[in-house]
This record gives C-alpha cells, sequence and structure tokens, in this order.
C-alpha cells in the first residue's frame, strides 16, 4: 500500500518535532496522516523544511497566525521552503485522488496569505491552538467527516487500485492495463482528481517506494535510479540519507 514519506527533516535539528498520527479507521481510504510540525524554542537560524512529492493534498493550520490556513498541494519535484526560527503547524495529509472540490483555492507549496475560501479553516485553526494537538485527531476528523457528507473529498477508486498493485506497476501503460481505461482515460482522470499527469504520477510513486527501501526494482540500471532520484529531490539517495531524516 502507498505510503507517502512527506517529510525531509534536518537530522541536525533536534529541537524541530514531528509528529504523525494515523486517523480512525473509517477514514483511512481518505486520509493518510494527521501532522505536527513544531520547534521547541526558537532556532540559532532559519529552518529549511525539505517537501518530497508525493501527490498528497494537505489542509494546513499555521498556529502561530490562526488567519494563515487553507488548501495546498506539492509539484512533482520537491522543493525547500524557509519556515524561519520558530513554528508550529497541524496539517491533513489526505490520499492522492480524495479531494474533489475544484472551487476551494489551492496553493502549490507554502501557505503565507490568509485564507479566503469558504470552508470554517480559520475558526478550526483557532480550536486547535487552545486544545493542543493532543485534541487535534478529534477535530481534524469532525472535519473530515463533514468534508465527506459535503462531498469535498471521497474514495477514489482509480487510486485505490493503483496503491494495492504497486508491486506489479512498471510503466503508465501497466496502470492503464490495471485500471481497465485507454491511455488517454487514464491521463484525464489522474490530470484531474490528482492534479498529475500518469508519468509523474508514476515517478512520484517510484521515488515513495525508494524512500521505503525498494530503491532500484523499477529502475533500469542502478545509475538511472540515482539520476531520477537526483532529479526529483536534488540530492543523490547517499547525501539525501545522510541529510535529512525521513
Amino acid at each position: 500500500m502507498y505510503d507517502p514519506k512527506g517529510n525531509g527533516k534536518e537530522k541536525e535539528v533536534p529541537a524541530v518535532q514531528f509528529v504523525e498520527v494515523e486517523p480512525p479507521s473509517h477514514l483511512r481510504g481518505i486520509v493518510h496522516r494527521y501532522l505536527e510540525l513544531d520547534t521547541d524554542g526558537e532556532l540559532p537560524e532559519d529552518y529549511r523544511f525539505h517537501a518530497l512529492p508525493d501527490a498528497c493534498t494537505y489542509i494546513v493550520f499555521d498556529q502561530r497566525d490562526a488567519r494563515i490556513t487553507g488548501v495546498s498541494k506539492l509539484r512533482a519535484a520537491s522543493e525547500e521552503f524557509n519556515l524561519g526560527r520558530q513554528f508550529h503547524f497541524i496539517n491533513i495529509r489526505f490520499l492522492p485522488g480524495v479531494w474533489q472540490d475544484s472551487l476551494e483555492p489551492i496553493a502549490y507549496g507554502m501557505l503565507d496569505q490568509p485564507y479566503r475560501g469558504d470552508l470554517p479553516l480559520i475558526e478550526i485553526n483557532r480550536d486547535l491552538a487552545a486544545r493542543g494537538f493532543a485534541d487535534a485527531p478529534e477535530i481534524l476528523t469532525t472535519l473530515v467527516e463533514r468534508l465527506l457528507e459535503q462531498g469535498l473529498v471521497a474514495p477514489n477508486l482509480v487510486t485505490e487500485k493503483i496503491f494495492q498493485h504497486l508491486d506489479d506497476i512498471h510503466t503508465v501503460a501497466d496502470i492503464a492495463e490495471l485500471v481497465e481505461m485507454s491511455p488517454r482515460q487514464l491521463q484525464r482522470t489522474l490530470k484531474r482528481t490528482t492534479g498529475f499527469a500518469p508519468h509523474d504520477f508514476l515517478k512520484v510513486l517510484r521515488l515513495q517506494m525508494a524512500l521505503n527501501g525498494n530503491d532500484t526494482w523499477s529502475y533500469a540500471d542502478q545509475s538511472h535510479f540515482i539520476h531520477s532520484f537526483r532529479k526529483a529531490t536534488g540530492y543523490t539517495p547517499g547525501k539525501y540519507a545522510k541529510k535529512f531524516d525521513v
């Protein structure tokens, strides 16, 4: 099953805490994890967070400013965000393809502007800040259940099938055959539901599987794998493993 590794926390900065909590069982086809990223006091210098491409949609809550919240996605290559010297975020990481609301404003990358959409995210952000991360799963679960009722998120049968058969997928043609779609149908479906073309979606899946330890099975040779990994992350696998904790 697909297990996205979204964090690239620098190993040399132990004062940055990264916590993941699983959602309740009835939401595990929708939500991958609830997340907290927090500093233990003020850091001596700006912190750069390495965000890995994962095809997921996030709802981000900036706990230091209730106005800064919203829906965010990453692109097909990794990005480094300067989070400053003190920060505190709580996020929902949705599985790829489940976000349905095309009218909701989407940010690609780091959120730094007040929320302008219609969801009650600012009120929820204030509630999270008042109650702390221990109560966050309950608050976030209530939000996701509301989004399900409103049809803003929904299970994606195409991506679910892909995740269940990752070991059998080596090419985009394999995906099309698995989900019983023509290449053109697959292109439209994945682009609409994940924001990724099939080739980029497969590239992200391969990178994620590499970070889970299956590093070369889907590549022609070791040099091809190293080249692909460096193109997606900016690092060779060895240098990435030394610098970041995933």
